[in-house]
């Protein structure tokens, strides 16, 4: 935080940064005057010679070089020059690009004669707007707008945030995992046997097979998650035994292992963005369709829409995903997680080059599970399947597509496209929620420690909750953590998250159609 960028040419002579009173530095160079506010930084340039800079020794002494310079205005304060002018210079935008602005203000640069100059940065208030600021139509989560703040801000890059995770947080250890593996898998089955042997396979009995294919889904989410670390490459440093267990655990449970792996890992690398995201993507207020849902919604009433709403998200979504690309990125199309040739092609192609192979070989998988259950279902009857295999497997995807969507969205959890989204804002606009200690168990932390799984998703799941904690620690402006319990979390997300407006260099959703934004 403390630091200031300065846009310099090749009339720079060196520099280096000297650690001063309260994070305030000094950059000896040589180069053109400015005067400038950059994001959280106000910086003055002022010529200081060397013999006084040993007076420079207190915050307030800098302060008042730094007023002095500013009272003379863009152009920064007068100097006194050597003898000799200073080569022409010129500054491109895309010099101006690298302080995060897209073009050089007129008259901000100046040529002048080069001199030896002292540049003293002192951080200046952060001007981080509050929530009166916001438009009045504006709603809000437990984050009370943070991630609105915080999408104003500099976020910090890849590698400063990764420093920050101990490094035994990325140790993999095989024996471990495969025993989570066993654990989840073990649990999963002692539920099918329990339910086999004690409940009757009758009509009168469909409220206990609700019970139980509620608990069992829940449970198998467990196996779902092991799988998933293995398509991440945080199971194991032994990629053979990695991929066996995740290409057996998610066929098992007809999920295509290695095509999920890519548009997932596509999920990682693009989040919150508006084009090139992957799953959740939110679609424009202007679109038609999301006028339809405007008016479904005011014509059933908001109670009903919400059933209907998370009905289609948490039941319909993800096959609705896996065969057509459903909430995926708008810039592939309709992809098909079976058929790597649907959607687009070239550089926004899901399965490009050797990935096409590697659905073929998902599909094998898939597709000898399904011979499995057909047998199955003619060994011992279309209900037994239905009852035993078909119920938990709907509960085990609402929970996976229920994950996605609540890590990702609400209300006011911003989207953002072309060059106003990067790497770090996106992750970082992931959610943390408290889904309690017994899920946190038997889904190895996905939904509490998800922050950091974005952040590098090849941490294992028994070293997230300590790489969050350092997360939370080194940036606990970023970290977004929202306490709101789960089911209203999801009512609220179902009942307001319908469609995005753009407003200023963000997309925010409106749960009513046709309100004004103040861009």
């Amino acid at each position: 935080e403390n630091k200031a960028q300065v846009a310099y040419t090749q009339q720079v002579t060196r520099s280096r940064n000297i650690p001063l009173l309260s994070g305030s530095i000094v950059i000896e160079h040589k180069i053109t005057l400015l005067n400038y506010s950059l994001e959280n930084f106000q910086v003055s340039f002022t010529n200081m010679q060397p013999s006084t800079m040993s007076k420079v020794q207190t915050v307030p002494q800098m302060r008042a070089s730094v007023r002095s310079a500013q009272r003379e205005g863009v152009r920064a304060a007068a100097v006194r020059t050597s003898s000799r002018p200073a080569p022409s210079v010129q500054l491109r935008n895309s010099a101006v690009r690298s302080l995060g602005h897209r073009a050089a203000p007129k008259g901000l640069f100046s040529n002048r004669t080069a001199v030896s100059t002292y540049a003293v940065a002192v951080p200046a208030q952060p001007t981080t707007p509050e929530t009166p600021e916001f438009d009045p139509s504006q709603e809000f989560s437990g984050l009370e707008g943070r991630a609105l703040r915080n999408a104003m801000m500099e976020y910090p890059p890849k590698r400063e945030i990764l420093s920050k995770i101990p490094e035994e947080c990325f140790k993999r250890d095989t024996a471990k995992s495969l025993f989570y593996a066993f654990l989840s898998t073990a649990m999963t089955a002692a539920c099918g046997i329990l339910g086999y042997m004690y409940i009757p396979m009758t009509l009168a009995w469909t409220p206990a097979w609700i019970a139980y294919a509620a608990v069992t889904g829940t449970v198998a989410t467990g196996c779902w998650v092991v799988a998933h670390e293995c398509g991440h490459g945080a199971f194991s440093d032994n990629k053979m035994i990695q991929d066996t267990v995740g290409y057996i655990l998610h066929s098992l449970l007809l999920v295509p292992y290695f095509s999920w792996q890519r548009s997932h890992a596509v999920h990682h690398s693009r989040t919150n963005h508006m084009d090139e995201g992957e799953t959740h993507v939110p679609s424009p207020a202007s679109k038609d369709s999301s006028q339809v849902q405007y008016k479904i919604k005011d014509t059933i009433g908001e109670e009903a829409f919400v059933i209907v709403h998370a009905f289609i998200n948490l039941v319909l979504g993800w096959p609705l995903y896996l065969l057509k690309g459903a909430s995926g990125g708008p810039v592939r199309g309709n992809t098909n997680h079976f058929y790597p040739y649907a959607g687009a092609t070239g550089r926004h192609a899901l399965f490009p080059g050797q990935w096409a192979g590697k659905v073929w070989l998902s599909d094998i998988g898939i597709a000898a599970v399904l011979g499995g259950l057909a047998y199955w279902a003619y060994v011992a009857g279309p209900m037994t399947v239905m009852a035993l295999y078909v119920g938990p497997y709907i509960f085990t995807n609402a929970w996976l597509v229920g994950y996605t969507w609540l890590q990702h969205t609400d209300v006011d959890v911003p989207h953002f496209d072309g060059d106003n989204w990067d790497w770090s804002k996106g992750t970082f606009m992931t959610i943390d929620r408290p889904y309690g200690a017994l899920i946190d168990f038997l889904h190895h932390r996905i939904g509490s420690t998800h922050v950091a799984h974005h952040l590098n998703h090849q941490i294992p799941h028994y070293h997230a909750l300590k790489a969050t904690n350092a997360i939370k620690e080194a940036y606990p402006q970023f970290y977004l953590y929202d306490p709101t319990p789960i089911h209203k979390a999801v009512y609220r997300i179902a009942a307001k998250c319908i469609a995005v407006v753009q407003v200023g260099n963000m997309w925010v959703w409106r749960s009513k159609s046709q309100q004004t934004v103040a861009a």
